[in-house]
């Protein structure tokens, strides 16, 4: 019999009213089913929440929400091996990248936002006439909707710095990777949060958990992680409640490559933000630019290390790269691959389906595909396809190349490659993004800002930049 996943509302495990499967993408086999959530039983995870601030959650001190934060990292860590099967159960991502990326980063999140709060101060203002300081209170009950890439470390990114603002959320976890925001409420309940501060409810978006979540008239704030649909969707649900929303939401991501960078570095950071997780991050990289120059000698470059990409079981340390999500994304991003055929484009390497053992047949296996011979305009280059995927250009100037990386409805991150730091710190400044990196790819200091604009989202997560969002700050003038 398949193990069965719960959702987690006031503190205790609670059925849905139908079940889906939740399936492992690295042969097709049923992981657990899950009980879908109803409109009911989100108002229970609601309320729930609105009760806890209302109660023990809401008369939590700072101090000791620090002091619960920092029990749940340790839980996390007691943990690992718990969170790290269900991760790859879930997303058939390698060991290596699910230890170092997910399970670790999940851990550090929450000690990130005790340490934010624990040396919070206030804004003050004093003159002869009036002392004005901000007294910031939580925003309330927030939802948390988050997608399948990276469940469990977005997911701690959203919900640690929540929590530790003395917030009480409502998680919505992707239906492809229910397992790991289930397991997590476990590791909260143990470290001491009163029942109501995490509530998880499962399911779809549109007439399922998600819009339920969306438009209850009780919720805050929706703070969402995902495509860019969808947030505009979210947008629509919640503008007339005028709700605040924070969005890190899709992006096209640009690599800006000149003819002195160290191309041997330069090569491995590509591999890297083309081909990690099977392209499956948002600041994966899907349009590289590349100086005249030296253009033939990265596409060859980048074009072997795709080649030498190895699939199989995630538990195999030989084994660099897992599937997709699941078939449907496959689908997806496979007709992307007939779309660059269309276009003209040149195949560099890869573009088709992996051969992979019997064990794995079921899997949603892609290889990954780097084409060139395209305009900027081209599909393939302004939409997002999330895959591990890259299109090649040549450019001339520096100028010709910060058109063309900001030729884009998106806005999420760049990277640029040279040994020129005068010029680095120029066109990393120029890319129209929310995180530019210059010689190196997804090096995060998690106290900076994280976010995108247009298409990419709204708003900025990370250190006190999350505040922003998960506070409501109150002046308060006392005359002198």
């Amino acid at each position: 019999m398949s193990r069965v996943i719960q959702n987690f509302v006031g503190g205790r495990y609670v059925d849905g009213v139908d079940l889906f499967d939740d399936v492992n993408p690295v042969d097709g086999s049923l992981v657990a089913q899950v009980q879908a959530a109803d409109r009911s039983i989100v108002d229970q995870a609601v309320r729930a929440a609105r009760t806890a601030l209302e109660g023990a959650w809401g008369r939590f001190t700072a101090a000791e929400r620090v002091a619960l934060l920092r029990r749940i990292a340790d839980g996390i860590e007691a943990r690992f091996d718990d969170l790290l099967a269900a991760e790859i159960a879930d997303t058939g991502k390698p060991v290596a990248l699910a230890t170092e990326l997910d399970v670790t980063r999940a851990a550090a999140n929450f000690r990130a936002a005790a340490d934010l709060v624990a040396g919070l101060g206030v804004d003050s203002f004093l003159t002869e006439k009036a002392l004005n300081y901000a007294v910031r209170r939580p925003l309330g009950v927030v939802g948390v909707i988050v997608p399948w890439n990276l469940p469990l470390l977005l997911l701690t990114w959203k919900v640690a710095p929540a929590l530790a603002t003395g917030n009480a959320v409502v998680v919505k976890p992707s239906e492809d990777t229910p397992a790991s925001a289930t397991l997590l409420a476990e590791i909260i309940t143990e470290a001491g949060a009163p029942a109501g501060a995490y509530n998880v409810v499962h399911g779809f978006g549109p007439g399922s958990a998600g819009e339920y979540l969306t438009t209850h008239p009780d919720v805050d704030g929706i703070t969402f992680t995902g495509e860019s649909r969808t947030g505009s969707a979210i947008m629509k649900a919640v503008a007339p409640r005028v709700l605040p929303v924070s969005f890190e939401l899709g992006g096209k991501n640009a690599a800006v490559v000149f003819d002195d960078a160290d191309l041997e570095r330069t090569v491995d950071g590509l591999a890297r933000s083309v081909f990690t997780n099977t392209g499956q991050v948002c600041l994966c990289t899907e349009r590289i630019y590349v100086q005249r120059g030296v253009f033939d000698e990265v596409a060859a470059g980048l074009a072997k290390r795709a080649q030498e990409l190895r699939f199989g079981n995630p538990y195999d340390p030989s084994t660099t790269t897992g599937p997709l999500i699941s078939q449907a994304h496959r689908k997806k991003v496979l007709s992307y691959y007939a779309i660059a055929e269309q276009e003209g484009a040149q195949l560099l390497a890869g573009g088709g389906i992996p051969t992979v053992g019997d064990e794995f047949r079921g899997g949603s296996w892609i290889e990954p595909a780097l084409w060139t011979g395209v305009g900027n305009s081209a599909r393939i280059m302004q939409e997002e396809i999330f895959g591990p995927v890259a299109t090649l250009l040549p450019f001339d100037t520096e100028e010709e190349a910060v058109r063309l990386a900001n030729h884009t409805p998106y806005g999420l991150a760049a990277a640029v490659w040279t040994s020129n730091l005068s010029r680095g710190h120029r066109v990393a400044a120029a890319m129209r993004v929310g995180m530019s990196w210059l010689n190196t790819w997804y090096l995060r200091d998690l106290r900076s800002p994280f976010g995108g604009s247009g298409l990419s989202g709204i708003g900025r997560e990370g250190g006190v930049h999350s505040l922003h969002f998960y506070t409501e700050p109150t002046n308060v003038c006392v005359a002198l």
